[in-house]
């Protein structure tokens, strides 16, 4: 399966931003964590799953998305280096920013927790997002579960599959909260807000025709 992604185009900014982004995300997870205010629904889910097996939350996020990118295969998606760095760093780094960092007793404290954590994870899914080299497993699966079948909405379709891992995360002990309908309401216009920022476009066929040197002769 070839990867998705081209590399030729500004490859340190974009290999940069996108290893940035991912250890960003791990580190604004873990504060949503650290809050015990509410997790996003997949965070649910692989708090969850960390309680029943005793595994940290980074190992479950690193199995689940490895699990997840599997779920591709049928669907024919193609898989970018930001993909399956994706799968490692975040939960690597979740893991390193939660060692560091001890549990927070003080409302106000957790509260700011919360907020650093929901904008910090809107910038991070901006940064690694705009660097174009591949989606997460997990936004890959609902883009390619539409792919297949065009007349699904992709907003019905991520609905579906974040209300089951929620309900299934919830089940399993995973924190829901004010923190998870405050994350709900907030990141899609946070990524909206940073994306065009970070956004590497890569040029167009034509303008690289226009700016491409002539050959001798």
């Amino acid at each position: 399966m070839a990867l998705l992604g081209n590399l030729r185009h500004r490859p340190v900014r974009r290999l940069t931003q996108l290893f940035f982004g991912l250890v960003a995300y791990g580190f604004s997870m873990a504060l949503m964590i650290r809050s015990e205010l509410g997790l996003n629904p997949w965070d649910v889910f692989h708090q969850g799953l960390s309680r029943l097996t005793g595994l940290s939350m980074g190992t479950v996020v690193i199995v689940v998305g490895l699990l997840v990118l599997l779920a591709w295969l049928p669907l024919r998606q193609r898989p970018g280096v930001g993909t399956l760095a994706n799968v490692v760093v975040i939960g690597l780094a979740v893991d390193a920013t939660l060692a560091l960092m001890p549990p927070v007793e003080p409302f106000a404290a957790r509260a700011v927790l919360l907020v650093a954590g929901i904008v910090g994870n809107g910038a991070a899914t901006a940064l690694y997002l705009g660097a174009r080299l591949g989606p997460g497993p997990r936004d890959g699966l609902m883009t390619g579960f539409v792919a297949r079948r065009p007349g699904r909405s992709l907003r019905l379709v991520r609905t579906i599959i974040e209300v089951g891992v929620l309900a299934v995360g919830a089940l399993l002990g995973g924190t829901i909260g004010a923190g998870t309908i405050a994350y709900a309401l907030a990141i899609g216009p946070l990524a909206q807000l940073f994306l065009p920022i970070f956004d590497v476009s890569e040029p167009n066929r034509a303008a690289a025709e226009r700016i491409a040197p002539t050959p001798a002769g």
